[in-house]
């Protein structure tokens, strides 16, 4: 495993998929453990992708986690789905994680029964209380959740929005083979904003893969610029970043 400061990013570079997951997977653990230790509860947020595969697998199977003390909400979902679609974020999460461990709540996006009040009621639940932790990934576009570089806003002031998918957003999930065929991934989504992201105190962003090699230097290496939004990562103070030795191919400009 390499690991170096990019600026005060954190970074790891692993030699596969699956020590990314366990690596990533033990220090979420590690994690929760020690703000469990100090605080009665947590909240988290998670992605929902397969770059997340390996570290749900992780989480899911450790008998450390206190999960009866964990408040879970998944970050985007898209709108125009079936109830209990397979491709649904709120699906994946559930197979993958929810439905093996016991959380106090998981709160899920519900993005079918009218987009102003599912805004509304979501907009108040995340703001109940601070963010903890998020686990995250960066698409090929370099969007966070569903903010596109078309629709993301480092000062937004809405907790969650409606927006509308990049194309390329909408092809990684083709590529991905989430969805058969580009007709079939919806247009529009919910999300979660960049702001509500940032705040969270502890930030852990896994990205494996070749098709995220772009995506991965341009974040690092790029200014800040909602033209990469996953560029707004540079300015967390807590944020960790895992990639394997697909996804990680380049040189930062900085480290210290």
């Amino acid at each position: 495993m390499k690991n170096f400061k990019n600026y005060w990013l954190d970074v790891n570079v692993l030699p596969s998929r699956e020590e990314l997951g366990k690596t990533a997977g033990m220090d979420i653990e590690k994690k929760i453990i020690e703000l469990l230790a100090i605080k009665p509860e947590i909240r988290m947020i998670f992605a929902a992708a397969p770059s997340q595969n390996e570290t749900l697998d992780y989480l899911a199977g450790s008998d450390k986690i206190e999960w009866k003390r964990i408040t879970a909400f998944d970050m985007d979902e898209y709108i125009g789905l079936k109830d209990n679609a397979p491709q649904l974020f709120s699906s994946y999460l559930d197979g993958r994680l929810f439905s093996k461990v016991s959380c106090k709540n998981v709160h899920y996006i519900k993005s079918n029964g009218g987009p102003a009040g599912e805004i509304k009621r979501y907009s108040a639940l995340i703001a109940e209380a601070p963010i903890d932790i998020v686990c995250l990934g960066i698409g090929e576009n370099g969007h966070i959740a569903f903010n596109d570089p078309s629709v993301a806003d480092f000062h937004d002031p809405e907790i969650i929005k409606e927006v509308k998918l990049d194309m390329e957003s909408r092809l990684q999930q083709v590529n991905e083979k989430c969805f058969s065929r580009l007709e079939d991934v919806p247009e529009r989504a919910l999300t979660l904003t960049v702001p509500v992201l940032m705040n969270a105190d502890f930030l852990f962003c896994m990205v494996p893969g070749k098709s995220k090699q772009n995506a991965v230097h341009n974040t690092l290496n790029l200014p800040v610029t909602e033209e990469c939004p996953a560029t707004i990562l540079q300015q967390h103070s807590n944020c960790k970043f895992y990639f394997d030795a697909d996804s990680f191919l380049f040189q930062p400009a900085k480290q210290v």
